[in-house]
């Protein structure tokens, strides 16, 4: 009697998607966010963590190509992070794509955008927007 494979495949698990599939993954999905956000060129570039603006354009026309480094790849999961905090947050679309452009009082914007905290140009202010909208959600803040 040959040995059971099914149980063998059973235990396999799937494959880990590919830095480069990883890449074009979070490229298109932040490139929909930006539309929904209307952000400009510039403002995208900062966001992604400031590449050259061929490189910008190139993951734009073909993010298919693109294999991103650790801190781009970063920058991409805070940002859809925030995206999909702000969807559960705010069910209105238009409410919830707005909101990065309203000035705000809560402490880490002191009266500024979020988006003007985002565009600083750091990780740390990309971290600080989620932490931020993830108390909101858990109702702590």
């Amino acid at each position: 009697m040959p040995p059971a494979t099914a149980s063998v495949s059973a235990s396999r698990r799937p494959a880990e998607p590919s830095l480069t599939e990883m890449s074009a993954a979070g490229l298109r999905a932040f490139f929909r966010i930006a539309i929904d956000w209307d952000l400009s060129a510039e403002e995208q570039i900062i966001l992604l963590g400031s590449p050259g603006r061929s490189t910008y354009f190139k993951w734009k026309q073909s993010p298919q190509t693109a294999r991103l480094g650790r801190d781009t790849l970063e920058r991409l999961s805070l940002l859809l992070g925030i995206y999909k905090a702000l969807q559960i947050l705010l069910p209105q679309p238009t409410s919830a794509d707005t909101w990065i452009k309203r000035p705000n009082s809560a402490p880490p914007f002191g009266g500024r955008r979020a988006l003007d905290r985002m565009l600083a140009g750091n990780v740390s202010d990309l971290v600080a927007v989620r932490q931020y909208l993830d108390a909101m959600r858990g109702g702590w803040a």
